[in-house]
């Protein structure tokens, strides 16, 4: 059964924000994962972040096993030190399920 994360950001670097994006999802197209929806936000009305969320998107994996095994690959890992970790000032998980 699909999982999924609904994920709010705070991006402070749109362009390299973009690249991360470009450079990632290769490898999170090859691990069976996609975004599902993705917006960009004007404001938040209401939130539990420490943060303005500017960002949010589903994305979504076959399973959590498979999310799990994304998010250690090391390319991703480096891609995100990179690129993730210096354009996005807050991440807030908003929610995680199985479908």
């Amino acid at each position: 059964m699909p999982f999924e994360m609904v994920v709010g950001l705070l991006v402070v670097d749109q362009e390299k924000y973009a690249r991360y994006r470009a450079e990632m999802t290769p490898l999170l197209e090859a691990a069976g994962g996609r975004f599902r929806y993705d917006f960009e936000v004007a404001r938040t009305l209401k939130g539990e972040a420490a943060h303005e969320i500017n960002r949010v998107f589903v994305i979504q994996f076959p399973d959590r096993a498979s999310k799990e095994r994304f998010f250690a690959d090391s390319r991703y890992v480096e891609i995100r030190a990179r690129l993730f970790d210096t354009s996005v000032e807050g991440r807030a998980t908003i929610a995680e399920y199985t479908r």
